[in-house]
């Protein structure tokens, strides 16, 4: 081999190395990462023959463009309210019996993730699911993973069911002779299978296996240890606070948050109250026990030392105010800003009480605290920022009490359906439909259905655009280059030489197997699209040397890819349920492990059986 291909493959290698240690340790976001690596390819040109034409040429890809047309589509049907509609139906099946309650869980959220990006039914269901458990008298740890989970095998189902997929098929398209891509059903009928496996799993040994971490009708005071942080107070006569509004004196001293001012049996929401505080007052102030003191001794305040404040001190009907849990989506404005920085508290009357990111709980400077997709908050706020939180995306409202309401109210007050419901959901099923007798391919069968959309009214310019994961997108262009210098250089060539190596004692199918289990174990601990970009050419490059089926090892990756379980980072998805549910790191691979293991041999035999090897 030449020595310039040989040094080529090396600079490659480091750089994978390199990129891989930043998506594991995310010192800069993944997407930064990815676009690093478009400038360091070029930068690299001599040795990787990526030039500046190539290293761009992900943003034009199918694949890429496919994807952000499918976010678009999906926000379109999500706003019809048929999802939310489904979870009243769903409440009213359930009637408060915990196996119904997870039974309903998993056979809805997967058949409707083959064909809704999984990311948004979950966002929808994680209140619902929270409201099941509660109606059953049951933690809702006990459901959320498997929320998770069957959301993730539900996008087996359908070419568009993940962006994995998508780029899979783009992938067939370019490496493997005579494939156009892959179908929009072609391999419906093996993630049928998996997705029934899967759900057998999760209504079986998965649920034995997942534990209740977050204790049934538990109170968020206790759940998030806000014992000492939360503190009834009552204002004495001549205290400073006399003759103030509540945010003036809320202003006058910020390492203190009231929270409210209690009259008469009254409760009155704060801090953005310009109600005028009087002698006998009570108010419930947040803040650590330190300055909680100084402030009393400041204010002339005294404290009630009987009262504990609980969920129920902010539900009292006669204050807008309540506490909610809110999850920070991947693609909220708010990741990478310090709380003070989001405005929540200046622009939205939200105060962030505590932040649970994984295994660890922060309650103090809070203001300064850097927010992290997947962070879990408590949040003191009010319904109309609830309802704009839901409506924008910014937050996730992990909060069952909008569900408590589901046996007296309407259901037309609370799930209504658009009257676009018929257009969009007319519009989703045509686009699949078009790609699957191949009228059109997919990419301008979606970008037709987004106009169509827009011309109709189901979703404005603006929502369309702030529909789309555009950290995935820039993760997803920024790494495809980095497949075309694997690819050209030889390096998947390479590697693909020491998975062809265990041919000497393994069969064909053994090969196909390790090449799936070293795909899932990767797209764990990286993301599923930089797996699949990096692995897929190495899994036909493999297939090739064996005289082997080159789809059937394409399919294997693409199976692996979109099937994450074992970690809370591997899926978007695992990581929005993990603060909700209170899980552990270990959680994950307790539940998750068998089940990826169980999938790999399940998925193996069918692509072997039903493609060859």
């Amino acid at each position: 081999m030449p020595i310039v291909e040989v040094s080529g493959v090396a600079v490659v290698f480091l750089l994978i190395v390199a990129v891989l240690v930043a998506f594991v340790t995310e010192v800069v976001p993944n997407d930064v990462t990815a676009i690093g690596v478009v400038a360091a390819l070029v930068v690299l040109e001599p040795w990787t023959g990526v030039g500046a034409g190539a290293a761009i040429s992900g943003f034009a890809n199918p694949a890429t463009v496919t994807i952000i047309a499918m976010y678009m589509l999906s926000a379109g049907v999500q706003r019809t309210g048929v999802v939310e509609r489904l979870g009243v139906y769903l409440a009213e099946f359930t009637a408060g019996r915990e196996f119904r309650a997870l039974v309903a869980t998993v056979c809805t959220t997967g058949p409707i993730a083959g064909f809704v990006n999984n990311t948004p039914v979950v966002a929808v269901f994680i209140p619902m699911v929270t409201g099941l458990a509660e109606n059953s008298k049951l933690s809702p740890s006990k459901l959320l993973l498997p929320l998770s989970y069957a959301a993730i095998l539900g996008g087996t189902l359908t070419l568009i069911g993940t962006s994995t997929n998508i780029l899979a098929s783009d992938f067939a398209r370019l490496l493997i002779d005579g494939r156009d891509g892959i179908g929009m059903f072609e391999f419906t009928g093996l993630g049928a299978v998996l997705l029934a496996v899967g759900s057998a799993y999760l209504l079986t040994v998965g649920w034995r296996l997942t534990p209740a971490r977050v204790p049934v009708d538990s109170d968020p005071v206790a759940e998030f240890d806000l014992d000492d942080y939360l503190t009834h107070l009552y204002v004495r006569p001549g205290s400073v606070a006399v003759g103030l509004s509540v945010e003036e004196f809320d202003d006058a001293h910020p390492a203190v948050r009231i929270l409210q001012v209690r009259r008469d049996g009254e409760a009155y929401a704060g801090p953005h109250s310009d109600r005028v505080i009087e002698a006998g007052d009570g108010v419930v102030v947040h803040g650590p026990l330190q300055a909680v003191a100084q402030f009393r001794r400041e204010a002339t305040l005294g404290r009630r030392a009987r009262e504990t404040v609980t969920e129920e001190t902010f539900e009292s009907s006669a204050t807008d105010g309540m506490l909610a849990k809110a999850i920070v989506p991947d693609r909220s404005p708010f990741v990478g800003e310090t709380v003070a920085e989001t405005g929540l508290h200046d622009y939205h009357e939200t105060s962030v009480l505590a932040v649970r990111r994984g295994g660890d709980l922060f309650r103090t400077d809070l203001a300064d605290r850097t927010l992290e997709a997947g962070d879990l908050l408590l949040v003191r706020t009010t319904p109309a920022s609830v309802r704009y939180f839901t409506d924008t995306g910014d937050l996730v409202i992990a909060d069952e009490r909008a569900l408590d309401r589901l046996a007296d109210a309407d259901i037309d007050e609370i799930a209504p359906l658009s009257p676009k419901t018929p257009i969009a959901v007319g519009v989703l099923v045509g686009v699949v439909a078009l790609a699957a007798l191949d009228v059109l391919p997919i990419v301008i069968a979606a970008l037709a259905g987004v106009v169509v959309m827009v011309v109709t009214g189901c979703l404005t310019t603006a929502d369309a655009y702030d529909a789309v994961s555009w950290n995935v997108i820039f993760l997803l262009a920024g790494v495809i280059p980095l497949g075309i210098a694997l690819e050209s250089t030889g390096g998947a060539a390479v590697v693909s030489e020491f998975l062809v190596a265990t041919d000497e004692v393994l069969p064909t199918v053994g090969v196909m197997f390790v090449l799936y289990a070293v795909a899932g174990l990767l797209a764990s601990v990286i993301t599923p699209v930089a797996t699949a970009v990096l692995m897929i050419p190495v899994g036909v490059s493999a297939a090739a040397q064996l005289g082997a089926n080159e789809f059937a090892f394409l399919l294997a990756v693409m199976f692996a890819s979109a099937t994450s379980f074992m970690t809370p980072v591997g899926y978007q998805t695992n990581l929005m349920v993990y603060g909700p549910g209170g899980y552990e790191f270990a959680d994950f691979l307790r539940v998750g492990g068998p089940l990826q293991l169980l999938l790999a041999v399940v998925a193996t035999a069918g692509i072997a059986v039903i493609w060859g090897v």
